[in-house]
């Protein structure tokens, strides 16, 4: 008979008979009873009464009654802290048993019990399973250490459980390396600091990659998955590795497959593009992606979802494969609408033919939201290929025809974007799309038809009449289409004003008078008053030339690729969106990206120029237009910083550089010179230096008193001292150090002061680096120093203004500022309010740049003036701020957004310092 009677049990006064039977000297009854009781706790009835009785059953030599009762503890140890020590002595007993198999169990046990007393008795056992003689147990001791970080992060590092864990990746057993892998990796990722704890390197590359053909598939996924953190550090080295990932390509595993793509997309960005080596690798990634579009549906729908990030970060990968992307009959709806997706990004001159005559077949499905997709999929191809245009339009006139609703109306919302993309070639067509326009019952389909009339009304002979006819319902269409009737009918009214201005007259009543739409009475009040009062400026803004738009308007931002690359065979390439977007805590702030590709200067360029509208979503999205002042030209001479930049992972290099402008026989002003000259304000001031504060009272340093503040000139960053002898001896032999700090902030150089007699004062400057050992503070900006001298030895805290840790090259392009803006959460944007603000919005962004907070564009909205504005500290953390001013008024408001959002408290009180200082 199954276990499965002991779930079916409904007995009054079971727990009596259950603590009766678990005190039972027979092995066998013990044993019928810990399973009821794991059987009663499945079913979530609670048995934690039964705690010590269930305990005293741990001693016993029958592996499975032992399994069961620690299967028991692991899940009442939180609950019963105390009674879970009484287990401490049988598992440290269990960790030195002579079968690996209790020793291995006894540790993973220890190690899921989540309760601080037991983790302290764990430490032991622990370090000897790590060293134990049999792989098995060594290798779920290396599990172990994760857990415990996870625990508790600093007894691992104390106890020296990192150092033996990177030990273990030498061991001889691979399936110990995979686990100390997977233990590494973990705890790199819940590190607090977001900084690595161990690094690899090449001796430690090597043993993994050896290591690699010998373990498990889930150990071999680990490996990759840590290969792909690493960056190589010639192309010698990545192309070896490369060597000796690809066989990978060929397991039966999609998950190890997708795993060894990863690693290898990373690299090809380390290997010159034009090389042998790169076209031979391209080639050999197309075949065990296709095979993956042979499993299941589910496996393909993950496999088509990387493909799709795959295909738009380098598409000649797949680019002669597309037969194998052609939907099947049998497909689930969502393999059917991915693979369309695939198709399109695919789609060129030499494979159009095939693709159209496919989608035009998908067209006469029978899933309606396919047939949309199909459909839709014709509009893209007529966009992104244009020698294939014609023949686009031809199949849509053909599907109009078929006369089906839905059809018909996905149809004519593609064919508006075709107008756009090509104006005055195909309006020929618009008297049959005209034909269709009682059955249109969408709001896209009815508020594309409206566009397209106003658009063409001067073509259109009855074009009042179809639009009269839309405003009979005017009330009970959807907001998108009112907003499209308004302006149709302006447009008419421009194109031909004699026949039409009580129809124009009639819409603006009825957007401005009978609407609740906020939005469409605007509209309707800016018409209005545009055509009463500047006829010809409205037909400016309202007939004005559109941008042409792009069929790569659905195309991941370069950096978001480059990241969800970096993510291959996870949750992030499946949603694509970055972990940070649904994953709380670990690893919140750390963004992988791809190394920089050789070349990417003209890559990057790309990127910059392409002719995708941007999405309004936010004033800051008119930057891209904006200047800093009228002799802004100038600024391009500027030179590029030589720091290697990677705020997103894009690849900054290229694009925070100049070269527009010619400035001969002149060499490129600083960066702080330039926007005092911009905005007409003196250069010679310096970088705000708060005044000297008391740190070390005379009465707690024994008679020495220190007066101290921090300065940064010329880039070199210093804390300044004042040392008085207020004693009645003489003082030297002086020495100072810090503690670590959030900045890695020490000493550049021994301190240089001699004797101080008594009543002597003595001015010293020590210079300061931001090399030394990083530890969170609390406050961020605290800095612990101790100062030595032949008296004592003297400690004391003070806190150090962040605006001297902004560097020299935290200017950044307009247009980067404006793609990390809207790539940084919501979440990490941050307002303050600064009072008694003085001066113009001009005179501040001044003043602001000679402490290295520089303006990356100035605009006015209603009278508001709104400064964006960049700075980096000296640890790389990149700030972006929006700066907002009310003429006359002495507060402002300022926005702050970040990947590390804590510097936000240090950043606010840097401005009211700066701004308010003389």
């Amino acid at each position: 008979m199954t276990d499965s009677k002991y779930f079916t049990t409904t007995k009054k006064g079971e727990i009596f008979e259950l603590k009766s039977e678990l005190n039972n000297d027979k092995k066998e009854k013990k044993k019928e009873a810990v399973k009821k009781v794991i059987a009663s706790m499945t079913v979530g009835k609670d048995v934690s009464a039964l705690f010590p009785d269930v305990v005293n059953c741990m001693q016993t030599d029958n592996l499975e009654l032992k399994k069961l009762v620690y299967l028991y503890l692991m899940n009442y140890a939180k609950s019963q802290p105390d009674m879970a020590i009484m287990a401490v002595n049988t598992f440290v007993k269990d960790c030195e048993d002579p079968n690996p198999l209790i020793r291995a169990l006894a540790v993973r046990t220890m190690g899921c019990i989540r309760v601080d007393k037991i983790t302290e008795y764990l430490c032991e056992p622990l370090r000897k399973c790590l060293k134990d003689e049999d792989p098995y147990v060594r290798k779920t001791a290396a599990v172990c250490v994760a857990k415990l970080y996870d625990i508790s992060s600093s007894l691992v590092e104390d106890q020296g459980f990192l150092d033996q864990l990177k030990d273990l990746l030498s061991d001889s057993n691979p399936m110990v390396v995979a686990n100390a892998v997977a233990a590494l990796s973990e705890i790199n990722e819940s590190s607090p600091t977001g900084q690595p704890l161990v690094e690899f390197n090449t001796n430690t590359i090597n043993k993994l990659l050896t290591a690699l053909n010998e373990c498990t598939e889930w150990g071999q996924v680990f490996i990759l998955d840590s290969l792909a953190n690493y960056n190589p550090k010639d192309d010698r080295e990545a192309q070896s590795i490369c060597e000796r990932i690809t066989p990978r390509l060929a397991h039966a595993n999609a998950a190890v497959v997708l795993s060894a793509i990863k690693v290898l997309m990373k690299l090809m960005e380390i290997l010159a593009g034009d090389n042998d080596f790169c076209s031979t690798l391209t080639k050999k990634l197309a075949p065990p992606l296709v095979t993956l579009l042979s499993s299941e549906p589910e496996v393909q729908y993950v496999a088509l979802r990387n493909i799709n990030l795959i295909v738009q970060k380098r598409p000649d990968i797949l680019k002669h494969e597309m037969k194998v992307f052609f939907v099947k009959y049998n497909d689930p709806i969502y393999v059917k609408l991915e693979k369309l997706d695939i198709m399109i990004r695919l789609a060129s001159q030499a494979n159009i033919a095939q693709v159209l005559s496919e989608l035009k077949e998908y067209a006469t499905e029978v899933d309606v939201d396919f047939v949309r997709k199909a459909v839709r999929a014709i509009g893209r191809c007529a966009i992104k290929v244009e020698p294939s245009a014609e023949r686009c339009v031809s199949t849509l006139l053909d599907l109009i025809q078929t006369k089906v609703n839905y059809v018909v109306q996905e149809a004519i919302v593609v064919i508006k974007d075709i107008f756009r993309k090509y104006p005055n070639k195909y309006e020929s067509i618009i008297s049959t799309l005209c034909e269709n326009l009682d059955t249109l019952d969408e709001p896209e389909a009815r508020a594309s038809m409206v566009w397209i009339i106003g658009e063409y009304a001067e073509r259109i002979d009855n074009a009042d009449e179809l639009l009269d006819s839309f405003l009979e319902g005017f009330a009970d269409e959807n907001a998108q289409v009112q907003l499209q009737l308004l302006t149709a009918v302006v447009k008419l009214f421009l194109k031909r004003p004699a026949h039409t201005q009580a129809l124009v007259q009639h819409v603006l009543s009825l957007a401005t008078q009978d609407s609740d739409n906020p939005d469409l009475r605007d509209r309707g009040f800016i018409y209005w008053r545009l055509l009463s009062t500047d006829p010809a400026a409205a037909k400016e803004v309202v007939l004005a030339d559109k941008p042409l738009i792009s069929e790569e308007t659905d195309l991941l931002e370069p950096t978001l690729l480059d990241e969800l690359i970096c993510h291959i065979s996870s949750l992030a390439s499946v949603y694509h969106k970055p972990p940070t977007a649904f994953v709380e805590g670990r690893s919140a702030g750390v963004r992988k990206s791809l190394p920089a590709r050789q070349g990417s200067v003209e890559d990057t360029t790309v990127h910059a120029e392409a002719t995708v509208i941007p999405n309004q979503e936010s004033l800051i999205g008119d930057l891209l237009s904006m200047d800093i002042g009228s002799t802004i030209p100038t600024a391009t001479t500027i030179t590029a910083p030589q720091s290697n930049v990677d705020l997103l992972g894009g690849g900054l290099d290229s694009l925070l550089g100049g070269g527009g402008a010619e400035a001969p026989n002149v060499s490129a002003p600083s960066t702080t010179g330039l926007l005092g000259d911009i905005f007409g304000m003196p250069t010679t001031s310096s970088m705000y230096v708060p005044p000297k504060g008391c740190w070390l009272p005379a009465e707690k340093g024994k008679g020495l008193e220190i007066w101290g503040t921090f300065s940064r000139r010329n880039g070199q960053i210093s804390m300044d001292l004042t040392f008085t002898n207020k004693a009645m001896q003489a003082m030297n032999g002086f020495a100072i150090q810090f503690n670590k700090n959030s900045f890695g902030i020490s000493p550049a150089a021994p301190l240089s002061i001699g004797t101080i007699q008594p009543g002597q004062s003595l001015e010293a400057s020590l210079g300061l680096s931001t090399t030394g050992p990083i530890q969170r503070m609390e406050p961020l900006t605290t800095l612990q120093v101790a100062v030595k001298n032949n008296v004592d030895i003297f400690y004391y805290a003070c806190q150090i203004p962040i605006q001297i840790l902004f560097t020299d090259d935290g200017q950044l392009d307009k247009r980067v500022f404006l793609t990390t803006w809207k790539d940084i959460p919501a979440a990490n944007e941050v307002q303050y309010t600064l009072n008694e603000i003085k001066g113009t919005s001009d005179t501040l962004a001044a003043k602001m740049a000679q402490n290295n907070i520089f303006t990356i564009a100035k605009r006015n909205v209603e009278g508001q003036d709104m400064l964006y504005q960049s700075l980096k500290l000296t640890n790389n953390i990149w700030v972006l701020l929006e700066l907002k001013l009310q003429p006359g008024i002495t507060h402002a408001t300022l926005s702050l957004k970040s990947r590390s959002v804590e510097v936000a408290t240090p950043i606010f009180q840097a401005y009211e310092a700066i701004l308010k200082s003389a």
